[in-house]
């Protein structure tokens, strides 16, 4: 019950005459790359390259990655706790619906009950955790399949959203909320000049630093422990290459930010969460038995494992997360609307599946959720910029679902045939 580790790039593989070639590998002269685990950042990096030059460089102007960034948190949000819902072998079809309900009853206790905003905040948390608790109970202890469950819910909730607001919206929001939601950091240092790029928000910039050094420790302590158990690692140039090609997207994207109005609440609160659950999903016991469960679902209860209990809080987290993302849609809008959280469910799949999680579960990592959803949210963003009707970008993001649950199927098939 190991949890699933990137195994990106290797050193000396070879094609012929050595070593054997594994499935799901190509080789680049003395790279042999991993497309299983590494191809969604290759195809995230390409389609960055090409928006990038067909937008003339737009995409990445300051203001522009602030705006993806903060159009798609909650989608973001709602991928992280898609990921595990889909590696423990599930779907949840009602989290746009329960973004709207919570979204309302966020707007009900804090504009017309005149609730301070951290006590709604809290009452909003717990009522998406009942939600998921309500599904989970279903799913893991009566043992209807989560796909009936949730398409019920996104029935039940929606109608629910409906009979709250009616036809209209409330608003507006608490000032604390909005600023989760669409405010930034304060220069609390003031500004420092970097050359011909301009002034840039000194604490944003030291917050990138310290990222990129928790980045490069965390890696180097794990690449450590897999040599004192004897395990494969990558070569040290390789192992260097790769954190500086990480530090150095992580430098653009704070420098760009630091340009604009500084670091997005919202993407702090995200960096949270992915940090958490990244670390949740990797290094605890619940995390190893979600895979285990989505891996071999047998061979999971003949370990010990406590299937019904891992199902039902997988649930429960996940309506705490779609509680998150209905208070953040909400506060941006500055207002909770009856049609919240439209086909939100679909973009939350789409993100978990671009991202590298397998159809039959027990395959996923959560920033490759986080990589899916930044992947649909460029589309949608340079698309737009380029002046594509909105037909032609759904016909664009169908391709790209259909295309990365096809290399799914086909690597698995290329595994197989190599046993």
């Amino acid at each position: 019950m190991s949890s699933i580790t990137p195994a990106d790039i290797e050193v000396g593989a070879k094609d012929g005459g050595g070593a054997p070639r594994r499935p799901g590998r190509v080789s680049l002269g003395g790279l042999s790359l991993n497309l299983r685990s590494s191809g969604i950042y290759i195809a995230f990096a390409l389609i960055i390259a090409l928006f990038s030059v067909l937008t003339d460089g737009a995409l990445l102007q300051p203001q522009n990655i602030s705006n993806i960034i903060v159009q798609n948190s909650y989608i973001l949000i709602l991928a992280i706790g898609m990921i595990l819902v889909i590696i423990a072998g599930h779907i949840d079809l009602s989290v746009g619906s329960v973004v709207a309900v919570t979204g309302a009853l966020a707007a009900v206790l804090m504009v017309n009950m005149g609730v301070p905003w951290p006590l709604a905040l809290l009452i909003t948390l717990v009522a998406g955790a009942l939600i998921g608790a309500w599904q989970g109970y279903w799913i893991a202890y009566f043992g209807i399949p989560a796909f009936i469950v949730t398409l019920a819910g996104m029935l039940l909730f929606r109608a629910l959203t409906l009979t709250v607001l009616g036809n209209q919206g409330i608003g507006p929001f608490p000032d604390q909320v909005r600023t989760l939601a669409n405010g930034f950091t304060d220069g609390w240092l003031g500004n420092i000049g970097l050359g011909p790029l301009g002034g840039a928000d000194l604490f944003s910039l030291l917050i990138g630093i310290v990222a990129i050094a928790g980045m490069v420790l965390a890696q180097w302590r794990g690449r450590s422990a897999r040599k004192g158990y004897g395990q494969t690692v990558d070569s040290l140039a390789l192992f260097v290459l790769k954190m500086a090609a990480g530090a150095a997207l992580i430098l653009f994207l704070v420098v760009q930010l630091a340009r604009f109005k500084n670091l997005p609440w919202v993407l702090v609160l995200l960096a949270v969460l992915v940090l958490a659950y990244s670390l949740m999903a990797n290094r605890t016991v619940f995390g190893r038995q979600i895979y285990a469960i989505g891996g071999n679902l047998q061979a999971a209860v003949m370990s010990g494992v406590k299937v019904k209990s891992v199902v039902f809080w997988i649930f429960v987290n996940m309506g705490v997360l779609s509680a998150i993302a209905g208070v953040i849609f909400a506060g941006r809008l500055n207002q909770a609307g009856p049609t919240a959280g439209n086909s939100f469910e679909l973009d939350a799949i789409a993100a978990a599946f671009i991202g590298g999680a397998a159809v039959q579960g027990g395959v996923g990592k959560v920033v490759g959720a986080i990589t899916g959803g930044l992947i649909m949210a460029v589309i949608n963003n340079g698309m737009s910029l380029i002046g594509s009707p909105s037909e032609r970008v759904m016909l664009v993001k169908g391709a790209v679902l259909l295309a990365a649950v096809a290399f799914d199927v086909w690597t698995k098939r290329r595994a197989g045939t190599a046993r």
